[in-house]
């Protein structure tokens, strides 16, 4: 088995669905120690028995908080230090879709609720683990963007525009802290069958969202939805020490369909 991860600390935020599973999964199994955060207390509890399950010697903390919170953010980067004394990786995904609407019409509420959360989250998340990182003079963070944050998605003014935040924030802080020895980047998932891409279906099309989703990747090169272990794969070769040169860079993982349409 490979051990990429053995005495590695990785936090993962929004680690009790979707991407931050598949993740979590994919690193405790080659040997890292994890620290889950989530809003969902309940949802942790679950990942941590899946963890065990695959992994039984896996150490891992659970924290419930939310990222759009400063202080909360601040904790939880304090905790996994107390805990485990350094942070070698950060998966800082957590984000919601909220709900779809033109642009005219979409909530200013909802814009707002949508930002703090995917953008501000990330931001607050990256602030306070560069810090570590910087001191260390290593690490790797891989931020959650989406095919959203480089092109149009339509009736989405918040998630786009919270998305091509990740990625603009990712650049950025990659071009800061590349000679500290620190790697950024992000990852721009397409229609990955997640909870939340089902509720996105189901948003647009009620109780026919399965005929929807087939209708959807119907016009993807691959003509099927990802797999969120597809991403966790990803996810887990950008943390690992294999993609040490790899900075400052958003990669698809969407079967193509964003260099299609």
């Amino acid at each position: 088995m490979n051990n990429r991860f053995e005495d590695k600390v990785v936090i993962i935020t929004g680690g009790g669905s979707g991407l931050g599973l598949a993740s979590a999964l994919k690193i405790a199994k080659e040997g890292a120690k994890l620290s889950l955060v989530d809003l969902n207390s309940e949802s942790l509890e679950e990942t941590k028995k899946s963890i065990l399950e695959v992994a039984p010697e896996a150490e891992v903390l659970l924290i419930t908080a939310d990222v759009s919170d400063e202080n909360a953010v601040k904790k939880y980067v304090n905790d996994t230090i107390e805990k485990f004394g350094r942070i070698d990786g950060f998966f800082n995904n957590a984000g919601i879709e909220g709900k779809q609407n033109p642009t005219a019409d979409y909530g200013s509420d909802e814009f707002q609720k949508v930002i703090n959360i995917n953008l501000n989250g990330v931001f607050f998340g990256m602030k306070y683990v560069l810090e570590i990182m910087k001191k260390q003079g290593s690490g790797a963070i891989v931020n959650t963007a989406s095919v959203g944050g480089i092109r149009g998605v339509g009736n989405q003014a918040g998630y786009a525009a919270s998305k091509h935040g990740v990625v603009g924030l990712t650049k950025n802080a990659g071009i800061e802290y590349g000679e500290h020895g620190v790697s950024i980047n992000a990852i721009a998932p397409g229609a990955i069958m997640t909870a939340m891409v089902e509720g996105s279906l189901k948003q647009m099309a009620g109780d026919d969202w399965e005929e929807a989703g087939k209708e959807f990747v119907s016009v993807n090169p691959m003509k099927r939805f990802g797999q969120p272990d597809e991403v966790g794969s990803l996810v887990a070769y950008l943390l690992s020490e294999e993609s040490k040169f790899i900075n400052a860079a958003v990669i698809p993982i969407d079967g193509g369909q964003s260099s299609k349409y």
